[in-house]
């Protein structure tokens, strides 16, 4: 009878302890993901926000095309003073070439636009995998706890049969 009385105590134990470890364990798990959570949302802060025009790609891109127009402007202006074209042909040369400038930045554009959804898609799947294990660690955390609730009220009949 005593010894039932002290394994059913023991039991009891066993499963308040269990809980316990289960709950800071699923409480690191949490904190972790929450951190997660967070490196996430500022990843996606800073990324989604950045200036395009202000990226090392685009600003090779402006850098090289505003290169390339001054090196056909002064071909322009040196084919019109050796063969004596007119200005019209030379404020033609400069209208492309503010073109081609236009075009390249309006690329940038379209290019930061198709980053930023890629990004914006990047960030949701990321955090919807993290709400997921969220999720899953509440499940767990209720389902510990009522595994030792049941251990517990187990333990308390057995010292109740033991009377």
């Amino acid at each position: 009878m005593i010894g039932s009385i002290v394994g059913a105590g023991l039991s009891a134990v066993g499963s308040i302890f269990g809980g316990i470890s289960a709950s800071k364990a699923m409480k690191k798990v949490k904190k972790n993901l929450q951190a997660q959570k967070q490196a996430n949302q500022d990843l996606y802060d800073r990324r989604y926000n950045e200036d395009a025009t202000q990226r090392a790609d685009a600003q090779r891109i402006l850098t090289k095309t505003e290169e390339s127009i001054r090196n056909r402007n002064r071909q322009a202006a040196g084919a019109q003073a050796v063969m004596g074209g007119t200005e019209e042909s030379v404020a033609a040369a400069k209208a492309a070439n503010n073109q081609a400038l236009a075009d390249a930045t309006s690329q940038i554009a379209v290019n930061a636009e198709a980053r930023k959804d890629q990004i914006e898609q990047t960030y949701q799947q990321r955090d919807a995998q993290i709400n997921d294990a969220l999720n899953n660690l509440e499940l767990k955390k209720s389902e510990a706890i009522s595994s030792a609730v049941q251990g517990v009220a187990q333990a308390g009949a057995g010292i109740a049969g033991a009377f």
